[in-house]
């Protein structure tokens, strides 16, 4: 709904006002013509004064057969605009005034029936036309007295009745017209502002279903009243439907019954599925007249994360610069001391062994250290849009010239025109990275260096994503909160930073590293920020 239609519907409210008016009036002219109609078939005392008793009864079916065919065009959709109101009321003043002539003049009491229609067209038809019925009636209330008067040598006591009609039609045309004026101001005023306040409406639906923050209303049974699009993308899992749900999904419904049992508790960050950043829910409730609902807010702590990894950074790049200065020159000549050792002739087997193991460890510790140093030197990611089939084609023929001659790497169809932003340096080296552990675990499982690659696009955020399978055992059960964390491994010549660094690399470039186990692959899936994404 936008603003301009609510404009327009407002408008369409203020046409519509008068043709209901006008409905009423017609109605009611069709009850006043019917009761004249029978009062033809009452038998009164006085029934025979009239001027013209034939003409009188002629013009009561006329009346009716008037304000019959105007409800029947009224039912039948026509929507009368100021021209045929105008018209009408003209035609009924004039009738009433036939009537009245046919009767006894203006004394018959029909005098009062013009005042109620002068009335009503004075509210319908603002400004002159109103007048100008006014005068039209007075001059009609002094003919039909006039005539006798001139042709029939009448009573002159008619003229001042209708002078005095006169009077009472402009003094009802202009004080309805002051009345109509006050109430269209009124009118013109409460629609104004009924504008405005719809349109803050609309404005505040808009700016609430545009927040990066998700917001979600409910009530005390967990049940979604409101939900902006945010939080459908924050709560609920890839490829569910939260349009047609009433329902919190699983995670969050979770933390909302701990949050009705205990206010106080603050509930741990979540994820929907491997493919949603970490989700915090926050809880507060709303006060109403009748019932309580809740109020939930639902934040992307991605960005919390990203901002703690700088200052993990800033803080990792001090700690290193003085690891190299302290441990490295040490580790060095220790290693340069080691290899001098072996070189000895007086060496037995055994020392030779000891000396292999020091340099071994040395080599190690120098692994650490570089990668820390790594870790610390990182530049800002220079992020780029990329063709992944395209791109990871041509890392995959580098990948294999230099690397492991067995190696068979394979590439699931996948639509031409993926694309992901990343910075291609740091995409290669967390790559190289996963292509060399899947390569090894795979070949301790199957006896053959190999890997299965897929690209493909979520549905519902339609981010692209890079699946990397090998078809080793997989990561035990009790290790998986554990393989990204700093110097964590299972194996014992690895420096357990290997996946540490991926992931720091992929968040840096807003994109997601997990790990997805099923019950014959072991899988690494990297989901790239949007490629329209701002970096």
């Amino acid at each position: 709904m936008s603003l301009f239609s609510v404009s327009t519907e407002l408008t369409q409210t203020n046409d519509i006002l008068p043709t209901k008016l006008f409905r009423v009036f017609n109605h009611y002219r069709l009850v006043i013509a019917l009761v004249m109609l029978g009062s033809l078939f009452i038998d009164y005392r006085g029934l025979g004064a009239f001027r013209s008793e034939l003409a009188y009864q002629i013009c009561v079916v006329a009346y009716l057969a008037l304000n019959v065919f105007t409800a029947f065009l009224l039912l039948a959709g026509l929507t009368p605009n100021k021209r045929h109101i105008t018209v009408s009321m003209i035609v009924d003043i004039f009738l009433l005034h036939v009537l009245m002539y046919t009767s006894v003049g203006v004394s018959s009491g029909l005098a009062n029936l013009v005042v109620i229609s002068l009335a009503a067209g004075n509210i319908l038809i603002q400004g002159r036309l109103g007048t100008l019925l006014a005068a039209l009636a007075a001059l009609l209330s002094l003919g039909i007295e006039i005539y006798p008067m001139l042709y029939d040598h009448a009573n002159a006591q008619g003229i001042v009745q209708a002078g005095l009609l006169g009077i009472i039609y402009f003094a009802t045309a202009f004080i309805l017209q002051n009345i109509a004026r006050r109430i269209s101001a009124s009118e013109l005023l409460a629609q104004k502002r009924a504008k405005n306040i719809a349109q803050l409406e609309l404005l505040n639906h808009q700016i609430i279903q545009r927040m990066l923050t998700g917001i979600i209303v409910t009530d005390d049974f967990g049940n979604i009243r409101l939900m902006n699009q945010a939080a459908a993308n924050l709560a609920f899992p890839s490829g569910t439907q939260p349009e047609g749900h009433n329902q919190l999904p699983d995670a969050l419904r979770e933390r909302f019954d701990r949050w009705i049992f205990d206010a106080a508790t603050r509930s741990s960050p979540f994820r929907p599925d491997t493919s949603r950043p970490a989700v915090q829910a926050n809880f507060t409730q709303l006060e109403k007249d009748q019932g309580h609902d809740i109020l939930i807010f639902l934040e992307d702590t991605s960005k919390v994360a990203q901002q703690a990894q700088q200052l993990k950074l800033a803080s990792l790049g001090r700690l290193t610069a003085g690891i190299a200065h302290e441990i490295r020159n040490p580790l060095g000549a220790i290693s340069h001391a080691s290899q001098l050792l072996a070189e000895s002739e007086s060496l037995d087997k055994a020392d030779r062994k000891m000396t292999e193991i020091i340099l071994r460890h040395a080599k190690r510790m120098n692994g650490i250290i570089e990668n820390v140093l790594q870790l610390s030197r990182r530049k800002q990611p220079e992020a780029q849009v990329l063709n992944l089939q395209e791109w990871l084609q041509e890392f995959v023929t580098t990948y294999t010239a230099g690397g492991p001659v067995q190696a068979n790497i394979n590439i699931e169809d996948a639509k031409a025109d993926v694309q992901a932003r990343f910075d291609p340096s740091q995409l290669d080296q967390v790559l190289t990275n996963l292509f060399d552990n899947g390569l090894r675990y795979s070949k301790e499982n199957t006896g053959m260096s190999a890997l299965k690659l897929r690209i493909g696009v979520n549905e519902i955020s339609d981010r692209a994503y890079l699946d990397i399978i090998d078809f080793g055992k997989g990561i035990e059960e009790e290790n998986l909160q554990h393989i990204f964390e700093p110097f964590f491994t299972t194996n014992h010549t690895g420096t357990g930073l290997g996946l540490y660094l991926c992931r720091e690399l992929c968040e840096a470039n807003q994109a997601q590293l997990d790990y997805i186990k099923s019950e014959h692959e072991s899988c690494f899936r990297i989901t790239f920020v949007h490629h329209k994404k701002i970096a």
